[in-house]
């Protein structure tokens, strides 16, 4: 079952970022697994708070929706992270394959609207970004404490 938690963050100028970040991830955390990591992003013309007008909030839950159920099926990595605000929207990904997971990319994204995305990618086989994302930020159910 997938878990996500919420938290808003400050950025840099001071205004929120919210980070959803991913629970439950141990069965994708195993060493070599997916050793690679793959940042998404899409800047956004921001509005005066930093988060996206209602139109690039609608795309862009069309496209996580996308990419989330087109990578539950071809399980060539795994999103760990979404950033949201100033100005700027992260998908953050672990994979075991560059040209896999860009293929599957494009198949998830095929019937949205061309988006102005860049990608960069960084050897993190112990999942560094993941750590200290969680650390600064997890939020446990109510369940979990």
């Amino acid at each position: 079952m997938e878990k996500w938690w919420s938290y808003p963050a400050e950025g840099e100028d001071g205004k929120t970022i919210i980070v959803t970040g991913r629970d439950n991830i141990d069965k994708w955390r195993k060493p070599g697994k997916f050793p690679v990591r793959v940042t998404v992003k899409w800047n956004y013309r921001a509005l005066p708070d930093g988060m996206p007008c209602d139109s690039d909030a609608s795309l862009m839950e069309t496209a996580t929706d996308a990419l989330t159920a087109e990578f539950a099926k071809d399980k060539c990595a795994v999103m760990t992270g979404i950033y949201t605000g100033c100005g700027c929207r992260d998908w953050v990904f672990y994979t075991h394959s560059l040209g896999v997971f860009g293929k599957v990319f494009n198949r998830a994204l095929a019937d949205v609207p061309q988006l102005p995305l860049e990608f960069e990618a960084a050897d993190d086989p112990d999942w560094e970004e993941y750590s200290e994302m969680r650390e600064a930020t997890y939020v446990p159910d109510e369940e979990d404490s």
